[in-house]
This record gives structure tokens, sequence and C-alpha cells, in this order.
């Protein structure tokens, strides 16, 4: 009696086990035939993701080129360049000085920072973190070079203009993290690199390093591919956005690091579990609109929020804390930079690994995105159709704005017309479909459709300034924007 049910308890947990192991061979087949997917139709580089699931790293792999001239695969020691995903690491390093006592939310910036105009006296450490400053965005001027001083720089700054009343609305501005990072030196009398360095990073030999020169070559680093339609090959960046820039877009990471790094934040290292939350928070942006948390970007996915944030379209790191959910995307270019690649993996690999993080709407955009990349433009737009007639509520009207111009942009101009001219039948009353239609049809040379547009986009909006410059601009015979 006791040796049978010894046996049959055995054969449960065996019958169990084994069910446990097919399900995650299965998840990992369906990531690897995704990821593959994504890679040959993007032609991206070189790919590292991982996914952690409940504390586990359930998925972790590495796919082609860190370096196409070198033909060096990626590996674990590759680290990549992650571009604006570095705030998230000035975020917590914010954080971790508001848990010591040495930083508020509600300090004014001018508690630390001189010589800053009257206006700008009213700006406090949230509105950096939440991008409501309001402040000029640094990277707009071409007359602030990144070989200056932050004094000169701030010198020249100071004489732009605000681009709203702070705390109103969510604007993306670079200014924000160079302040941070100022502020962050000042506080500690280190410097910015030293300082996440030190406190996120301690006894790290190789993998993580500061530099927001990508043209700049370093041992085991992935190269950024920016690829050129005409020539249909990729060319490695070399842009360097300066020193003052590391805060911003400055980590260069291997996938295993940061795969630590997010353990870290899990387990409360980095920060308690109150601070750890508060970043997470909505502001409470005065126009009542707009969504973002303290540096931390959210997204509901199938209704279910998740925080995190992407860079450069090329990587993207996503926590649904709830689901005790974290998914890493790094890559180094993607043919079709515009369609937010990054995005769309992070919101794909969640589905399959929970359920319940499917979200219909975002897997179907993808379809969308990738029928127009990949079939031919009938049976594109029939998919699209289809779509939308099971779905009549769902919107597309910006996606199919930027499928239309990417087609373009890649020598597909009578397909990319096309979509611009779908997008304005789906959404007959909106302005930007028909300006970017009328804009289609002027950079085709088609100016009489283009007449017939932008003066469609007046009956809409009378005033719209752009519509009457090229309007007259058509009408002296010029073919050129």
């Amino acid at each position: 009696m006791k040796k049978s049910f010894l046996i049959t308890v055995l054969l449960l947990v065996f019958n169990l086990t084994f069910s446990q192991k097919k399900e995650e061979n299965l998840t990992e087949q369906k990531i690897d035939n995704y990821i593959q997917e994504v890679i040959a139709i993007n032609e991206i580089p070189g790919v590292a993701l991982a996914v952690i699931k409940d504390g586990k790293v359930v998925y972790e792999k590495y796919y082609g080129k860190a370096s196409l001239e070198e033909n060096k695969a990626v590996d674990k020691n590759t680290a990549f360049k992650i571009f604006s995903t570095t705030k998230l690491s000035t975020n917590v390093g914010v954080f971790q000085l508001i848990e010591q006592g040495k930083l508020s939310l509600e300090d004014p910036i001018s508690k630390y920072l001189n010589n800053l105009p009257k206006e700008w006296q009213g700006v406090k450490i949230k509105n950096l973190l939440s991008h409501s400053s309001g402040l000029p965005n640094i990277v707009m001027f071409e007359d602030i070079a990144i070989t200056l001083s932050f004094d000169e720089k701030l010198k020249l700054l100071s004489n732009k203009p605000m681009e709203f009343v702070t705390g109103n609305e969510y604007n993306y501005n670079q200014t924000n993290y160079l302040f941070l990072a100022k502020i962050i030196e000042k506080i500690t009398s280190l410097s910015f690199d030293e300082y996440i360095l030190n406190n996120q990073f301690p006894g790290v030999k190789s993998g993580v390093y500061f530099s927001s020169n990508f043209g700049e070559a370093v041992l085991n680093s992935a190269s950024r591919y920016n690829y050129n339609a005409e020539t249909k090959k990729y060319i490695k960046s070399i842009s360097d956005f300066g020193f003052d820039a590391h805060s911003a877009n400055g980590l260069n990471i291997s996938l295993p690091e940061f795969i630590k790094w997010n353990q870290n934040l899990d387990n409360d290292i980095y920060l308690k579990k109150e601070t750890k939350y508060s970043m997470w928070q909505p502001f409470a942006f005065a126009n009542k609109t707009d969504r973002f948390a303290y540096g931390w970007e959210i997204v509901p996915v199938n209704k279910i929020l998740s925080y995190g944030f992407t860079g450069g379209n090329e990587t993207a790191f996503r926590k649904f804390p709830d689901h005790k959910l974290t998914i890493i995307f790094l890559s180094n270019g993607h043919k079709y930079s515009s369609l937010y690649v990054q995005s769309q993996v992070i919101n794909h690999v969640a589905s399959i690994v929970d359920q319940t993080l499917t979200d219909d709407y975002y897997l179907a955009g993808e379809k969308v995105n990738q029928a127009f990349l990949k079939l031919d433009i009938k049976k594109a737009e029939q998919n699209y159709l289809d779509i939308k007639k099971n779905h009549p509520d769902w919107d597309f009207e910006y996606r199919l704005n930027v499928i239309g111009y990417t087609l373009m942009d890649h020598g597909r101009i009578k397909d990319g017309i096309k979509v611009l001219e779908l997008n304005t039948i789906e959404n007959p009353k909106s302005v930007n479909a028909f300006d970017s239609l009328a804009d289609g049809y002027f950079k085709s040379n088609q100016l009489e459709n283009s007449k017939k547009s932008y003066n469609k986009v007046l009956e809409l909006s009378p005033d719209h300034k752009n519509a009457k410059e090229m309007l007259e601009k058509i009408k002296n015979g010029s073919n050129k924007i």
C-alpha cells in the first residue's frame, strides 16, 4: 500500500515537472521564432534579449553581429549603447539621494544651480524627472556646441524661451537630465559617472562604462549602425554627444550586467521598496491628460501597468511589477527606425511569457507594420482592412502615417502614398492625415494632387500655417520643400 502510494506520488511529480519543462521549452521556442522574424524583417545587425520572471532569468539569448566590419558576434561580453534607456540609472541615482535625505523632489533647481533666469526659479527636481519643466531643450539649438563648458552652455541656454508653463505638460527634454547630472555632482562632489558606477555598479570590472561618443572604439562594445536607404547598407555611427550627455544617453552595458542591475532593483538593494514604487507614481500634470512617472514611462498593456524606458529606437527596458516580469531588449540598429520595434518586442514577448499581458491592439498594430513591410501592398492593405472590420474602434491613424513615410523613405514611393491615401479615407477629418498626404504628393512631384490635399487641410483647419506656405510654393512653381 505504502509502496504503491509512493510510486503514484513520484509519477505525479515527474509528470508535473515534465509538463513544466515542456511548457518552458515551448515558450522559449516561441520567443526564438518571434525574435528571428523581427530580426529578418527589420534587418537588425545584433540583438540581446532577457526575460526575468519571478526573480529568475527564464530567457537570455544573443543574436547576430556586434560588429559587421569585424564579423564579431553578439555575446555575453557585448556592451550595447542603450541611449536614453540610460535615464533609468540616472533616475535611480536621484532617488538614492532622496532616500538619503540629500535631495527632495520639491527642491527648486536654483538651490543647486547658479545664474539661472528668473523664469526658471519655479522649476523643481520633480519637474526635471517628469519632463514637465518647460525649459528650453538644449539639443534644439545649433549655437550651443557640445564642446562648450557647462557655464557657457547655460549662458546661451538662458537666452532661449521657455516652452510652456512649468508643470503644465509633458515634453521630452534633454536639458532636464543635463541639470540632474550637475545637481548630482554638486551634492556628491563626484563626477556623474563616478557616482552612478560607485552606487549601482560597484566592483564591476567590465561590461559597463559611460560614453556618448558612438564612434569611440571600445573593446567588446557593439557598434551603433544607421541604415542608408539609398545605398541599402548600414553605416557605423560616429555621433558624439559629449561628456555632458552621459546622464541622458551615455551608458554602455552588457546584458548580464543589465540583468544584475534589475535584480538589485528588484531586491531593494538600490532603493527601499516604498522609494522604488514612488518613482512609478504618475506625475500630476496640470493639463490632466499626459501620463508619465518620475523618470519612467508608464505603459498600459491589456490594462496592466508597466514601467520603463526606450532609447535610440534600439533598446528597451520594461517592468511589470504586479506580474514580477522584466524584459530587456538591446539592439544596435534596424532598417525601419521610425517604427518603434523595441517597444513592439517588449509587448509581444510579454504576451508569450504571460497570456494575461496579451494586448490585442498592440499585437494587431505590429501585424499591420509587418504586413506593409513584407507583403504586396494590396495584400497588406487587405490585412489592415480585415483587422479594422473586426475592430472598427481601433485607431491606427498615427501608425499608418508613420508606415507611409517609412515606405517612401525606403524608395517605395507609390506604396507609401497609397498608405497615406488610405489614412485619409480612414480618418476623413484628420488635418494631419491630409497634411501628410499632401506632403507625399509634393515629394513625388504630384503637384495638383498636393494642392488639392493642402486645400483640404485648410478646409479642416483654416489657419494651418504649413498648408498656406506650401500652397504658395506650388503657386510659384516650386517643387522643393
